[in-house]
């Protein structure tokens, strides 16, 4: 395993409390839960950024060109 780093985290009273309740009903720790969160985050935000990357040399339209097409189509 990797050496772990240390950082001092200030959580609003009430969202410590409901982590260390879930940290004692799951027996994890709460490094353990604020890693995996943290974790799940960035991987969703590189999930979002290869999703925007695959998709840039798509053609974009303003809302009031959707809105025409639509009605043209007869869709609105």
């Amino acid at each position: 395993m990797a050496t772990l780093k240390r950082a001092t985290v200030y959580f609003d009273p009430s969202l410590h409390k409901a982590l260390r309740i879930k940290a004692a009903a799951t027996e994890r720790s709460l490094s353990d839960l604020v890693n995996s969160a943290i974790r799940a985050s960035l991987a969703e935000d590189a999930e979002d950024l290869a999703a925007f990357g695959a998709r840039a040399k798509e053609p974009s339209f303003t809302f009031e060109d959707v809105l025409k097409d639509l009605k043209r189509r007869g869709k609105l």
